[in-house]
This record gives structure tokens, sequence and C-alpha cells, in this order.
């Protein structure tokens, strides 16, 4: 069973992590682990028609943000990797900072220091001289970068396919098989 967290912070793109927990509940030998944070409770309820329990149903397990005592705090407990969308500038500065006060961050820090794939879904715009700092130190911690930037290659036809480009992408970094996007050059 390939073992993956997924990490919800406040930011804008709600959509990005529903999208994703639904494309992994799709896919056989995928168990998720998810942390809600407090902000990204309330995103989701702003930006879409989602009710929170049906975000927090596609997941495996439900970890509370403050319990940073949970399985996945711990490098013991093995998983392939952990995305964190959106990320906020927040949570970036904290998974940045090792400023472990949530279970989101610190698992996140995990992450890095067990050589884990992170990919981080940043989504803030425009970006000062600090944001670009804070995204070239995770880089440098061994973070992926993954801002949710739109391709137009494949032709996008709805704002799902625009979504679903960048999970895809996301997915692509874990390895992990799926049909959410045509990828370049490939028959239609």
């Amino acid at each position: 069973m390939k073992k993956i967290i997924i990490g919800m912070s406040g930011a804008s793109g709600a959509i990005y992590g529903i999208r994703l927990l639904e494309a992994l509940k799709a896919i056989e030998g995928v168990e998720t682990h998810l942390i809600l944070s407090p902000s990204a409770g309330r995103t989701v309820a702003e930006e879409t028609d989602y009710k929170l329990e049906y975000v927090r149903s596609l997941a495996d397990v439900v970890y509370p943000h403050g319990d940073i005592g949970a399985a996945v705090a711990s490098g013991s407990f093995r998983t392939a990797g952990m995305i964190v969308a959106p990320c906020s500038i927040k949570s970036l500065s904290g998974i940045v900072q090792s400023y472990n006060d949530n279970l989101l961050t610190r698992a996140a820090d995990v992450c890095l220091k067990e050589r884990r794939p992170l990919i981080l879904m940043i989504r803030e715009t425009p970006l000062h001289l600090g944001h670009l700092e804070l995204l070239a130190q995770a880089a440098r911690y061994g973070a992926v970068l993954l801002p949710p930037v739109p391709a137009f290659y494949n032709r996008p036809q709805t704002l799902d396919d625009i979504v679903n480009h960048s999970v895809g992408k996301a997915l692509d970094q874990l390895h992990i098989d799926h049909n959410l996007f045509r990828r370049w050059k490939e028959a239609g």
C-alpha cells in the first residue's frame, strides 16, 4: 500500500487538494492521510460547493491539525511522500523554518528530513523577495515547488481541465499513474 499525505492549507485553491483526494481515492493501492488546517476548512466553504465532511470522507485517515503526536509526525511512519495543496506562504514559511507548531508543517518537515518527496503547490501571486527566498530555501532543502500553473498545449476546455492538469503534475512527482490530462504529443 502506497501511503500519501495530503496537506491542505488555507490558501486559495482548495479545489487542488479536493481533486487530489478524489483522484487518489480512485487509484487502487493508495492510502491517503489528510491534514486540513483550520483555514483550509474556511477556504473549502468559501471557494467550493463541497462540504467539509465530503472532503474528509475522501481520505482514508484524517488527522487533527493540532495533533503533532499523530503517526505522520514521525519518521518511522513510512510514506511515499506528501503533497501540500494548496500551500500558503504561511505554511511554506513554517516548513522552511522548521516551525513545527502544527501537524501539517511537522509532517512536511519529516518528509524533508527523511528525504521523502514533498510537493508544495504554492498559491500566491505576485511574489515579493521574501516569498522568493523562502521558495529557494524550500528547493535547497529538497522540496518540489509545483505552483498550479495552467498549461495550454492540451487545449483545456473547462476549469476542471486546468485543475486536473496541475493535480496530474503533482501525482507525476510521486510516480502515480493517472489519466487526468493529455500529455504533450500524446494522441487525443
